[in-house]
């Protein structure tokens, strides 16, 4: 049996299959909701409901306290309805989000390469193409493993039935242990996608700043990659971080990219390497490498950031010192298991994440 549940402010409306949280729906129809944990415990995805009988399900007490519950708020990610239903969401309608619906996929394994001695390139070939915009990840499913683990593919939208990721391995990380250890091509893996609100805002203007640790090139490699497909007028800065050497990977490739565009800047920068070491590049942490080469004055910008919660925090202050503003910002943090959801690491400053 299904349902209809409406969506305002936007009036979207979904079919809700019984069973089926508000959330799953929404975003295998096409239609965005804000979340982040996906599980009921950031509370990213409340909502309030206007009319008809929804069951809040596992959410937890923290994310979704008793006063609210009485109020009629839930957590898309946990609900269930039982009959039509008209809810509330807190919903900035973004002109550049395309709103390709998610589904689910099997793929096969063609290739895994060691792109750092921690990150691995593993490409997987597709049961059937996938439309999505660079930026965006997938939800991968590790046999053995409870819970699907969330990376985002380093492709260009263009190669819809070919997916390349690049995963570090976590200490501790039995997903990663597995992939970094166990993974062999031709293995099959089941996924979901494409998800997340990383993305290009073509139609803001500015040049582009792009802020990368470790394998959180991935998103961003997508987004440069297609760019400069598109022939993109606009000045492009990459700064890549990695500890030494051995860790910045892809490095001849935007080197190349540099060398063919004369709108594109390549800036990688090492944090732990001696000054007995061969490195011409910048020594120091990524955000102070974006500080020195824009001279600390960052406004007209459009800023995408994506690496771990600590990267991303010293990324920002250093932005916004130099002028640059949450409307001109947008992330992607990495997140490990160990990290929990991730609600501590947000900036009280900053309302979209």
């Amino acid at each position: 049996m299904s349902y209809n549940v409406t969506i305002q402010p936007t009036g979207d409306q979904i079919c809700v299959e019984e069973g089926q949280t508000i959330l799953q729906a929404a975003l295998r129809q096409g239609v965005w909701l804000p979340f982040a944990c996906g599980h009921g415990t950031c509370a990213t995805c409340k909502v309030q409901v206007l009319d008809g009988d929804v069951d809040v399900g596992a959410a937890s007490p923290f994310a979704l306290m008793d006063v609210e519950r009485d109020e009629g708020k839930v957590l898309a990610c946990c609900a269930t309805v039982s009959s039509d239903v008209t809810i509330e969401a807190d919903i900035d309608v973004d002109e550049d989000f395309l709103g390709y619906a998610v589904n689910d996929y099997v793929s096969t394994v063609t290739s895994i390469i060691d792109l750092s001695p921690t990150i691995k390139g593993i490409h997987l070939r597709l049961s059937k193409p996938m439309q999505f915009q660079a930026g965006q990840y997938i939800n991968l499913n590790i046999p053995g493993i409870d819970g699907a683990r969330a990376f985002s593919m380093a492709n260009t939208p263009k190669d819809t039935q070919d997916i390349e990721l690049h995963i570090r391995l976590v200490d501790g990380g039995l997903a990663t242990e597995y992939i970094h250890n166990n993974l062999c091509i031709g293995d099959e893996l089941a996924l979901s996608g494409p998800y997340g609100q990383f993305f290009v805002r073509d139609s803001l203007q500015g040049d582009l700043l792009f802020i990368a640790g470790g394998s959180g090139l991935s998103s961003i490699q997508s987004m440069i990659l297609e760019l400069v497909a598109k022939s993109d007028k606009r000045k492009i800065t990459l700064c890549q971080g990695a500890r030494n050497k051995a860790e910045l990977y892809n490095q001849d490739l935007f080197e190349n990219l540099e060398k063919n565009n004369l709108n594109f800047k390549y800036i990688p920068a090492l944090s732990d390497i001696s000054d007995q070491e061969n490195w011409a590049g910048y020594r120091g942490f990524v955000h102070e490498a974006a500080n020195e080469f824009f001279h600390g004055k960052f406004a007209d910008l459009k800023a995408y950031l994506c690496g771990p919660p600590m990267m991303i925090n010293a990324a920002i202050s250093t932005l916004m010192k130099g002028r640059l503003f949450e409307r001109d910002i947008f992330m992607e943090r990495f997140l490990t298991a160990a990290d929990g959801d991730g609600n501590d690491q947000k900036s009280a400053l900053f309302k979209k994440i």
